[in-house]
């Protein structure tokens, strides 16, 4: 068994395809089929049940691929040791964010590739409950987050900011029960068209969690996944929509109002599994302030 059998069968089960795996690894498909065979017989078990239609992991390859994953990036690790030693920082760093999550992150990425351009710098943006999994799985190397108590449990974290969220509206919605300084109440906006990020989004746990803690009902008229989305039906006044003040600076024509009290917030911090990083993970990590 080598780290090409290994790389090879990681490359099957991520891309759910012998041909999506080829294409990945820029092989030929009979090459891919071949390593996995041979691989298989030297197991003495098939690593993935084959059908006409797709490809799925075995028992066997469901216990494989996570220790291959973690194989692969021991070697990986390994050798960017060596590069550091020489004072030639390379390898890869994947890091994970969810969108609007933190306006800085492009900043310090740019930085790292300004130090160490030798370094290949991979972006996933996904919900906060893959981007978890990926960091138990090795599959993300750090990330930019926001996670409550419970999802900081085994994982190493570190705040980056802390700030209330505010209700954004259009300019010609008239809203009853805001006072004159601009705040309102979490019971007042809950019979309005709410506009909501999909179950999953960090801002949609927060709010979630705010109306539950206030007592209050509310339901969901639009459900989007995107933030401009968002901030365009509020600009149209077809409902409004709770964000983090960072975020809904981005459209100054829209005024926001803050919560008198049980005000939504967020904490962003960055995140990482348990241990000493890699030269890469601390190349970055300097750079995230």
């Amino acid at each position: 068994m080598d780290l090409r059998q290994m790389e090879v069968v990681v490359a099957v089960a991520d891309t759910g395809g012998f041909t999506a795996a080829a294409r990945r690894l820029h092989v030929v498909q009979s090459s891919v089929s071949g390593t996995v065979r041979a691989l298989e017989r030297e197991l003495g078990t098939p690593l993935f049940d084959r059908t006409t239609h797709r490809v799925a992991l075995t028992p066997a390859g469901e216990a494989f691929v996570p220790a291959a994953r973690a194989t692969l990036r021991s070697a990986e690790l390994a050798r960017e040791a060596v590069d550091a030693a020489r004072g030639q920082l390379r390898g890869r760093v994947t890091v994970g964010t969810m969108q609007g999550v933190w306006a800085g992150l492009h900043h310090a990425l740019a930085a790292l590739r300004a130090e160490h351009p030798g370094v290949v710098v991979r972006l996933r943006q996904a919900a906060v409950a893959d981007i978890r999994q990926a960091l138990r799985e090795g599959t993300v190397d750090l990330a930019v987050v926001a996670l409550d108590r419970q999802q900081q449990r085994g994982l190493t974290t570190r705040l980056l900011s802390r700030e209330d969220m505010v209700l954004l509206a259009s300019p010609r919605r008239v809203l009853a029960g805001a006072t004159p300084d601009g705040e309102v109440r979490l019971a007042d906006i809950a019979a309005l068209p709410l506009v909501d990020f999909t179950p999953g989004w960090a801002i949609r746990h927060a709010v979630d969690r705010a109306f539950r803690a206030a007592g209050v009902d509310r339901s969901t008229t639009f459900e989007v996944n995107d933030i401009v989305a968002a901030a365009e039906l509020v600009r149209n006044d077809l409902g409004v929509c709770v964000m983090p003040g960072s975020i809904a600076d981005r459209f100054p024509d829209l005024p926001q109002y803050r919560f008198d009290h049980h005000a939504p917030h967020w904490k962003v911090m960055v995140v990482r599994p348990p241990g000493e990083p890699s030269p890469t993970v601390a190349a970055l990590l300097r750079h995230i302030t």
